[in-house]
């Protein structure tokens, strides 16, 4: 049995209609280990608090197996912050960040300003101090409003990511069609399998 945890995005409430409860639905149907906590105040997010609330996650699967992280949105600057600051906390043996938005719309929206920039952190985000320690791969939509110039260009090349560019696939959201996507399940279950349009 695979462990697997799914962490959302800013304004996030885990909807029904989202690929993420989706696959924490059909990954349970399947007999795997899903925790997909609600983290703290998603309208309003504050770094600090959600650091708190994936290190309270972070415990290895109580029958042992692999655990896997997957991450979409803001919840992938949550995890490159960690992998910054505490590396060694970060259990995964295999982690998929899905759509991160570009460091300079995280910035240019006040409520999740402090994911790339928070003076209370003593600095701002640093790819040259992220650690990730397993393997990790990024996939990302063309034509993302969060991230129009590519997720490759500020994440996958500095941090020499493996990676998938899904045609036309936005911000892999629900306003894209992103409800049933049946690849990542396939990832989940098979990391070989390159992640496609649903």
């Amino acid at each position: 049995m695979t462990t697997f945890l799914i962490l959302h995005g800013f304004e996030n409430h885990r909807p029904e209609g989202h690929w993420q409860h989706w696959l924490a639905g059909r990954l349970r149907e399947r007999g795997h280990e899903v925790r997909y906590p609600q983290l703290p105040e998603p309208d309003a997010p504050v770094l600090a608090e959600w650091l708190g609330a994936l290190r309270g996650e972070l415990r290895p699967p109580a029958g042992g197996g692999e655990f896997v992280v997957v991450a979409h949105s803001l919840a992938v600057l949550l995890w490159l912050r960690a992998a910054a600051q505490t590396p060694d906390e970060l259990i995964a043996d295999r982690v998929l960040l899905v759509a991160p938005p570009s460091p300079a719309v995280t910035a240019s929206i006040p409520e999740i300003a402090g994911f790339v920039m928070d003076p209370g952190l003593g600095r701002d985000l640093d790819l040259d101090a992220v650690r990730l320690k397993a393997p990790t791969r990024l996939v990302y939509g063309e034509g993302d409003p969060y991230c129009p110039e590519g997720a490759a260009v500020h994440y996958g090349d500095p941090l020499s990511l493996d990676r998938d560019l899904i045609p036309a696939g936005g911000h892999l959201d629900m306003t894209a069609g992103y409800g049933e996507w049946p690849s990542v399940l396939e990832w989940c279950e098979d990391p070989s399998v390159r992640l496609r349009a649903r």
